[in-house]
C-alpha cells in the first residue's frame, strides 16, 4: 500500500442556492494509498440531492471528469479521466441528507491534488485531499554490543512513506539523541525507506525510541526498546522489534 499528499490547501467557499449553501472541508484529507477515502462536499442547510446533477473535478487533469451524477447513478463517459474508471462513487444513503462527497477507491500516489465539487446552477467549490504512502511501523534492530564500554548500536528502518519523513531518535525523557545519519531510499514506486542507527549506553531503565514522522500532516509512527544488561548476556545475540 501507498500513501499520497495533495499540497494546495482547501478553499472554504459558500455557494447559495436558493435557502441552501455548498460547503467542503476546511483542511486537506489524508489519504493511504491502497484504501479508500471520502472527499467531503455538502449542502447546507440540508437538502434532498438524489435528483441533482453533481460533477466531481480535478482541474490540472485532461481529461478533468472524475465522476458524473445524473438522476440517481453514475454515468460511464468517454471524457471521464481513465485513471478513475471504476473507482469514484457517490455515498447513495447520504444523498437525501444533502451529502455529495466523493467516494475514491484504492488511492493511488497520483490522486494527490485539488479537486472540485460541482452542482448545477452552483458555482463551483473545492475539495484538497493529501496522499501519503502506507507506512510501516519503524522496526529496530541490534547491530552491535560493546562489552568494555558497555554500549550497544541500534538500528531503526521503517519503509512506504510519502512524502519523505524524518527519523528521530529519543531518550526516556523524549530528548532528541546524537544519531548517525539518517539514510533515505527512494524506490520505483517513490515511496521512501528510512534508517539510522544510534549508539546509547547501558542504565537503568534506559528506554530508546525511534520515531519517523511528517511534520506538515502530523503523522507519526514510533517503536520504543529499553536497553538493560540483558543486552550484555552471552544468550543475546539477536534483537528486532517493531510496534
Amino acid at each position: 500500500m501507498k500513501r499520497l499528499q495533495f499540497t494546495k490547501p482547501c478553499m472554504n467557499c459558500i455557494i447559495h442556492l436558493l435557502n441552501s449553501k455548498q460547503s467542503v472541508a476546511a483542511n486537506p484529507v489524508v489519504a493511504v494509498v491502497g484504501e479508500h477515502i471520502i472527499l467531503p462536499c455538502h449542502l447546507e442547510p440540508a437538502v434532498d440531492a438524489r435528483s441533482m446533477a453533481v460533477e466531481w473535478t480535478r482541474p490540472d487533469l485532461k481529461p478533468r471528469l472524475v465522476l458524473v451524477w445524473r438522476a440517481g447513478q453514475k454515468l460511464n463517459l468517454d471524457d471521464e479521466n481513465p485513471s478513475y474508471r471504476g473507482r469514484t462513487s457517490l455515498l447513495t444513503d447520504k444523498l437525501k441528507n444533502g451529502d455529495i462527497s466523493l467516494k475514491l477507491f484504492k488511492v493511488k500516489l497520483s490522486d494527490g491534488g485539488k479537486y472540485k465539487c460541482y452542482v448545477p446552477t452552483l458555482n463551483r467549490d473545492s475539495s484538497s485531499m493529501t496522499v501519503k504512502g502506507a507506512v510501516s511501523s519503524p522496526v529496530i534492530s541490534l547491530v552491535e554490543i560493546d562489552k568494555d564500554s558497555e554500549t550497544v548500536v541500534l538500528q531503526c528502518e521503517s519503509k512506504g512513506w510519502y512524502p519523505e519523513p524524518e527519523l528521530l531518535w529519543l531518550d526516556a525523557e523524549g530528548k532528541i539523541l546524537s544519531a548517525g545519519p539518517t539514510e533515505t531510499v527512494r524506490g520505483p514506486d517513490d515511496l521512501y525507506t528510512v534508517s539510522s542507527r544510534v549508539t546509547v549506553e547501558k542504565r537503568h531503565s534506559n528506554n530508546i525510541t525511534c520515531r519517523v514522522q511528517q511534520r506538515n500532516i502530523n503523522h507519526i509512527r514510533e517503536t520504543q526498546i529499553k536497553v538493560t544488561g540483558d543486552f550484555f548476556s552471552p544468550l543475546n545475540h539477536n534483537l528486532c522489534l517493531n510496534s
